[in-house]
């Protein structure tokens, strides 16, 4: 009998009793739709992820007061090393290594203050930042402009604002460009409006006030010191350009060759490889523990197809006794525990789509990964092959005359 034959009939022998048949398959059905759907969520969740990383900055590396291992909610931060930055550091890193592996390098202060325009308040983001800012975060503006480095040297008292702050201050759709809003009792002018950015590491990005950083750091938070500099390095050179920093600033600081650098850089990139590491962590979780239905599932298939043999005793014995040599009852029953498996992968597989696509349509992030789907249609055929080595087996032992005499 060749394999198409034992195809036919084993597909003959599951139509003979439908209901069964599909309460057979539900389990590989679930555990395949499972695996699949996790698998979907978890590199869909991993793609999201990374997504947001690289939309906050291109080739983006943060530099912080203080030794690695020290940290503060601005950032890593050694104990007395608060004033270790200076403003002026941003400026010499860009002018230093402005030719070869920097394209812009900034202060930045950042606070958290209720802005007030008329009888509306809204706490939001404050950041004090430099023009550069654009550059390095990669973000444009969707209308007005950005303060120039004459109003950084000012410290004048003008703003560019995120589409959240704008929907809370402005709901009624109100042009903000040129109003006034006031942070901290001081009254800055909106000259920008910055396109939507979307969700960020730490929350909304669009969720900020954006001002010179001398403004915010002289006037709104009365400090006289910076809590970081960011840096944009060229494409591709952002392992030189944290090299060239910090044998900048150690040379600028005057740091001893014994001493550990008081400073600490932070890139972008190594942020994104941590994630991908977790995410692909989290989807090999959700992918085993999405086989374990699978796995469920073989057994109730060997449980039936156990049934089968013995309300199939009489045919096996006529199969027999007509020429069918124990090794064709072997496959007879293994093919048919694997196309009704396979049958129930494929039913999964359909299952799977269908709620990946309705997840999308929740913004829900999950994606269709072909190798899933083929992961899923091996396992379930292996696991038809497991459990349906012992029912055919039995089968296959069963003594033909015994077999002709069962009733």
């Amino acid at each position: 009998m060749g394999v198409l034959e034992r195809v036919a009939v084993a597909l003959l022998a599951i139509t003979q009793n439908k209901l069964r048949a599909f309460l057979t398959m539900l389990g590989i059905i679930v555990g395949v739709g499972a695996v699949i759907a996790m698998i979907g969520i978890g590199e869909g969740s991993k793609r999201a992820s990374l997504a947001i990383v690289r939309n906050m900055g291109s080739n983006m590396l943060t530099i912080f007061p203080g030794a690695p291992g020290r940290h503060t909610h601005h950032g890593p931060q050694a104990v007395g090393a608060a004033e270790i930055l200076k403003d002026d550091d941003a400026a010499l890193i860009q002018t230093e290594l402005g030719e070869s592996t920097v394209r812009a390098a900034t202060p930045q202060v950042q606070t958290t203050r209720p802005v007030i325009y008329q009888n509306l308040s809204f706490i939001t983001h404050v950041q004090g930042t430099g023009p550069e800012f654009q550059v390095i975060r990669n973000w444009n503006l969707e209308a007005g402009r950005c303060f120039t480095d004459i109003e950084v040297r000012g410290m004048a008292l003008r703003c560019v604002i995120g589409q959240t702050v704008k929907a809370n201050l402005f709901p009624d759709g109100e042009d903000p460009l040129g109003k006034t809003l006031r942070i901290g009792g001081l009254p800055f002018e909106i000259i920008g409006l910055l396109e939507r950015k979307g969700a960020g590491m730490w929350g909304d990005q669009d969720d900020v006030v954006v001002a010179p950083y001398t403004t915010v750091m002289r006037k709104v938070m009365g400090r006289d010191t910076i809590q970081r500099i960011m840096v944009s390095a060229h494409d591709g050179e952002a392992d030189l350009a944290e090299a060239e920093i910090v044998a900048l600033l150690r040379q600028h600081l005057k740091v001893p060759e014994s001493q550990e650098n008081p400073f600490n850089i932070r890139k972008q990139e190594e942020i994104a490889q941590a994630l991908d590491r977790q995410a692909g962590l989290l989807t090999a979780l959700l992918a085993v523990a999405a086989s374990i239905s699978l796995l469920v599932g073989g057994i109730g298939i060997s449980n039936i197809m156990l049934v089968s043999v013995t309300e199939r005793t009489q045919e096996i014995g006529v199969r027999r006794a007509m020429g069918a040599t124990r090794r064709d009852i072997l496959w007879q029953f293994l093919t048919e525990t694997v196309v009704l498996s396979l049958l129930g992968g494929l039913v999964g597989v359909g299952c799977a789509l269908g709620a990946i696509l309705v997840l999308g349509r929740f913004q829900i992030p999950a994606v269709t990964e072909g190798w899933a789907i083929l992961l899923g249609l091996g396992f379930s055929g292996l696991v038809g092959l497991a459990a349906g080595f012992l029912p055919a087996l039995k089968a296959a032992r069963l003594d033909v005359i015994d077999a002709l005499r069962y009733e």
